[in-house]
């Protein structure tokens, strides 16, 4: 059964040039009326240029179309005029001190002020979305030119950009390609496993075949992960898959706990008073994926095991699929990262999310779960084999992420679906290269035989989970010696490869340098 697995960005980009620089902003338009195909066209030349895209680097007017195309519900990264170094202390702020929200009602007055200029009868405190309680960021509803450009132009605003925005490829090839809702999502049901596949461990679990080509089970004799925390932002965990919940703390794996949240308000568009979140179940499968390949208890049920078969598990369902592209997916994501960054029994934190568009408040959650002391692994990125020249995708293009990708088992050849480039700090062989380039293997959203998975999703979830056999064996040391001792495990240490970083890692010089 083929699987939707991995940041499924199915967009298809057309193959002409463009005579884009690197300076930004890419485009500088009138303050007029931007089509959707003209700014569809712009971002897919700003994605074959640079390979990744921010709202900043286009024009107002082309942030106004966004807007308008959508929801209309403007994101504000707003401080104090003259703040420093807000990247590194954004843990320490408090939004509800009164210079924080001095800048905050300055922000909505000028806003407040240009509408009175424009006649337009709107009290700006009527628009507001959101008003963050932790992070400095605010949304409202407009739709304006006139009112982005203003924003921009204020020393208390750091971002103002669109909280959703559905991408359409501009051309020539399938004008309806984009991304879409419920991307890596899907049946996530048991498979017909291939024999050679797995090894039979005791007492009695499956060992994906993978696992020995990153000597993990060496590490073992070591370290199985204990006591240590990974928190996984996701689509949840299947309520029907025991081995995550009621016999998570079984067979090999006991003295250990999970624990699940939500963070995302799933509703529809005619459920628009809904602001509490729905709970922590899986309801596309992604998650449930992903929780096991970090963490599946060792048991005697023929069930997959995880990488860190004995540390603890932190699920949020943060998203309803993998791509982080609508307001109240990257609200889910913030709010996840803010809850685990403020967890003390949380070290780690996994991401096979992701979008290719950069978002303003999700960094601000990332830098804030950062400077907590959270080691975070972000997915490099997954689509469709058309379509997976694009490179790293966000937020594993940030500095404070660990960015991880898949391989196959022939040397560095990226899987079929995996994306790879400069920024991606460590492979993960997940696919064999002949046999029906079949993946490693994960719990199923119920029972004991397991599902194929694969993609720079899982590949990071075990990484993530590797990260967890290190730091159980050296509790006491901090988040940098963790990654230290990655990269020096690293295939390619001391030197980064420029498709693949440290490249693939060993487990067993990990746990034991």
């Amino acid at each position: 059964m083929k699987k939707k697995i991995g940041i499924c960005l199915a967009i298809l980009f057309a193959s002409y040039g463009c005579n884009l620089t690197d300076e930004t902003p890419i485009v500088e338009a009138p303050l007029e009326t931007v089509s959707k195909v003209s700014l569809d066209q712009t971002i897919q030349q700003t994605l074959i240029q640079k390979q990744e895209f921010s709202w900043e680097w286009v024009s107002s007017a082309h942030v106004a179309a966004a807007l308008a195309s959508e929801d209309s519900i403007l994101t504000i990264g707003y401080q104090p005029a003259g703040f420093r170094n807000l990247n590194e202390t954004i843990q320490d702020i408090d939004v509800s001190s009164e210079a924080w929200v001095n800048a905050k009602r300055t922000v909505l007055n000028e806003i407040q002020k240009t509408y009175d200029a424009m006649d337009a009868n709107i009290d700006v405190n009527d628009q507001i979305v959101l008003e963050h309680q932790t992070l400095p960021y605010i949304k409202i509803k407009a739709h304006e030119a006139v009112v982005v450009e203003k924003l921009r132009n204020l020393a208390t605003v750091r971002y103002s950009e669109p909280a959703t925005y559905t991408y359409v490829d501009a051309g020539l090839i399938e004008p309806e390609a984009r991304t879409e809702s419920g991307s890596g999502c899907g049946s996530n049901g048991a498979d017909n496993i291939n024999g050679g596949d797995f090894t039979t461990i005791s007492p009695g679990a499956k060992q994906p075949w993978n696992y020995s080509i990153h000597k993990i089970p060496q590490a073992w004799a070591y370290s199985q992960g204990d006591n240590i925390g990974v928190g996984v932002i996701d689509t949840g965990i299947s309520p029907d898959q025991s081995k995550l919940n009621s016999q998570f703390s079984s067979g090999n794996s006991t003295g250990r706990y999970v624990n699940k949240f939500g963070t995302y308000v799933d509703a529809s568009w005619w459920q628009w008073w809904r602001n509490s979140p729905d709970g922590p179940n899986d309801k596309c499968g992604h998650g449930t994926q992903m929780s096991g390949a970090i963490s599946a208890p060792r048991t005697s049920s023929g069930s997959s095991v995880g990488v860190a078969y004995k540390a603890n598990l932190l699920s949020v369902r943060g998203t309803s699929d993998v791509v982080i592209n609508a307001s109240r997916e990257k609200d889910g994501v913030s709010d996840a990262l803010v809850l685990l960054g403020n967890r003390s029994d949380v070290r780690i934190i996994s991401m096979s999310i992701g979008d290719i568009f950069s978002s303003g408040q999700v960094k601000d959650a990332i830098r804030y779960a950062n400077n907590r002391g959270k080691l975070i692994f972000a997915a490099a990125g997954t689509s469709t084999t058309f379509t997976n020249w694009y490179g790293v995708i966000f937020p594993a293009t940030m500095s404070e992420t660990v960015a991880v990708t898949g391989i196959k088992d022939n040397g560095y050849n990226r899987c079929n679906i995996c994306h790879d480039g400069s920024k991606v700090d460590f492979a993960i062989t997940m696919q064999r290269a002949s046999s029906g380039s079949r993946t490693s293997l994960t719990l199923a959203d119920s029972g004991n035989t397991p599902s194929y998975v694969g993609g720079s999703s899982v590949a990071t979830a075990q990484t993530a989970g590797i990260a967890a056999l290190v730091w159980a064996r050296n509790p006491s040391q901090s988040k940098a010696q963790v990654l230290d001792k990655l990269k020096r495990a690293g295939e390619f240490y001391p030197n980064r490869n420029n498709n693949f970083g440290w490249g693939k890692i060993d487990a067993l010089k990990a746990v034991t340098f």
